[in-house]
């Protein structure tokens, strides 16, 4: 049945409008290679990934959850991957999540993503997303108490908001006799003012913290944060000079150098994706 239309690619164009949609003017039909295995490497690592499992008897579902903190639109590709291999994969019903700490990614990260042309589309994947606009600040000290996860995140969602200090000041005694939940605080916050400023309240409600109330506390929680961060980096680093080897794609010493000084995790994972399909290593860098 379907071999037929490698004979006569064609008749797709006269048969498809029996399905209902309109088949678009078109220059040739071309078959390709029917084996679509996978024989590059390929990693793809979604930021965290979980399966519900519910009361019923259908076996729950998936939830990818992604945090974005700017519009990228080669995300639009990776996410619709995630979800097609974890269906694949698990046989279970995927959905996306993407938090977000500015109203415009967010914005940007609720579009549903459309797969196909314009008389039709194939797939449509519609993210659910976090941001300020879904998650305000708690900021009432009973509420806060109720439940420290939450309040913590709904602080860091609105991390960029103008009122960010006082917010803090507002969280502060609540979750400060929570060294776990303090500590999550200080490394969700942006290296600035606000980190600055949470540092300060915790030497008042947290002193026997580990990096607030002394210099030397202080340093050591920098150095381990930075030195973490740093390792990661260098290992996505590593990997995207190694999928280039294995592809016989010749690497300069300053695309090297560029790479591995690179620390932006986010933008590593976008050269990562690129690596697999560039013609040459400079392709790493294309529109920056």
């Amino acid at each position: 049945m379907h071999r037929i239309f490698r004979e006569a690619p064609d008749l797709l164009a006269r048969l498809v409008p029996e399905t209902g949609v309109e088949f678009p003017e078109y220059s040739s039909i071309e078959p390709l290679d029917t084996d679509l295995t996978e024989i590059r490497p390929l990693e793809r690592r979604v930021d965290s990934f979980f399966r519900v499992r519910t009361a019923d008897d259908e076996g729950g579902f998936l939830l990818a959850v992604e945090s974005q903190t700017k519009p990228d639109p080669d995300k639009h590709n990776s996410w619709s991957y995630y979800l097609a291999h974890m269906y694949a994969k698990y046989r279970l019903p995927p959905i996306l999540v993407v938090v977000c700490r500015d109203k415009k990614t967010a914005a940007w990260a609720e579009e549903p993503i459309c797969i196909g042309r314009r008389f039709h589309t194939s797939m449509k994947v519609f993210p659910l997303v976090l941001g300020p606009d879904r998650v305000p600040p708690i900021t009432d000290p009973e509420e806060a108490a109720k439940d420290l996860p939450l309040t913590t995140f709904s602080v860091l969602v609105n991390a960029k908001d103008p009122s960010l200090l006082a917010i803090l000041d507002a969280v502060a005694p609540v979750v400060g006799p929570s060294a776990d939940w303090a500590e999550f605080m200080e490394a969700g916050l942006d290296e600035g003012p606000a980190r600055d400023h949470w540092r300060k309240l915790m030497a008042v409600y947290t002193p026997n913290f580990p990096g607030f109330g002394s210099v030397m506390e202080e340093a050591w929680i920098k150095v381990h944060s930075d030195g973490e961060a740093k390792g990661k980096a260098e290992g996505k680093a590593e990997d995207i000079l190694r999928v280039l080897e294995v592809r016989g794609i010749e690497v300069a010493d300053s695309v090297r150098e560029r790479v591995m000084a690179c620390v932006d995790l986010e933008l590593l994972g976008t050269w990562f994706d690129r690596s697999l399909t560039v013609e040459t290593a400079e392709g790493l860098f294309a529109g920056e």
